[in-house]
């Protein structure tokens, strides 16, 4: 497994978000609190952020552990942003494709991180590639689960869904086609923030600073709230929406009845 953070609020030092807190993105690369999969997240990491009004992110990516990279502790410093995306990646098999595998993966203004592990990979997703362009497959960033799913993200989000819709159908689809399958994805545009719970813990945390959807907390600020299993979660800068996910063999409709949005 791995961990994933997104932020949309005040401006920000990146450190502040990412490396400062007690239980911050870069201690739970060594010592997660509530991964249920793996222990160390040590193969890569990655930041994606929004700077002015360039709406195409930023993008810092390595494939090595964050903790041994002196260059990022002096970015977070002094690097201000009022959106970010980053993850760190769980150690795995051996592969070539080195920081290209490290989330997140980017596209325009969108930036995407997958916590979690496609059962069966790739045999089991084998019958999804004709759903997708062959200049798509060709111009994936990495050859493994994470990428593809992205893919398949992207390829709806070009077709014109909206970013909840995009992760709420391909999260069902990839677990019909792979059960068993933890598909926690996670994903911005630097105005809106949409994730999935599936397999493995998410959590939030609204402030008069912003908005933090995390794969854990990051301190032990009582406002944290956990996110259900089987949920897509869509935020804002101030208001969260968490809206229940069925079950792939349920009715065609992805997404059951709205809650009321919290705040």
């Amino acid at each position: 497994m791995c961990r994933h953070l997104a932020y949309l609020g005040h401006e920000e030092p990146l450190g502040r978000l990412l490396t400062e807190p007690p239980h911050s993105l870069y201690r739970q690369s060594w010592a997660p609190r509530h991964q249920r999969h793996g222990t160390v997240n040590a193969d890569g990491f990655g930041v994606g952020w929004y700077a002015g009004d360039d709406p195409a992110p930023a993008r810092y990516r390595r494939a090595g552990p964050i903790w041994a990279d002196q260059s990022f502790a002096d970015l977070a410093r002094v690097v201000r942003t009022s959106a970010l995306l980053a993850a760190v990646r769980d150690a795995t098999l051996a592969g070539a494709d080195a920081e290209a595998a490290a989330a997140p993966y980017a596209s325009g203004s969108w930036l995407f991180s997958h916590n979690g592990a496609v059962k069966g990979w790739p045999r089991s997703l084998a019958p999804l590639t004709p759903t997708l362009p062959a200049a798509d497959l060709l111009a994936m960033e990495a050859r493994n689960d994470s990428a593809f799913v992205w893919a398949l993200v992207l390829a709806r989000l070009r077709a014109g869904d909206d970013e909840s819709q995009a992760l709420a159908d391909t999260a069902l689809e990839v677990a019909e086609a792979a059960p068993g399958s933890r598909l926690n994805l996670l994903l911005t545009n630097g105005e809106t923030i949409a994730a999935t719970t599936w397999g493995d813990t998410l959590w939030y945390l609204t402030s008069s600073r912003g908005t933090v959807v995390a794969s854990e907390p990051y301190d032990d600020d009582p406002r944290w709230q956990e996110v259900p299993d089987r949920t897509l979660l869509a935020a804002s800068r101030t208001d969260v929406l968490l809206t229940p996910l069925k079950e792939p063999s349920d009715a065609a409709s992805a997404l059951a009845p709205s809650k009321e949005p919290r705040t």
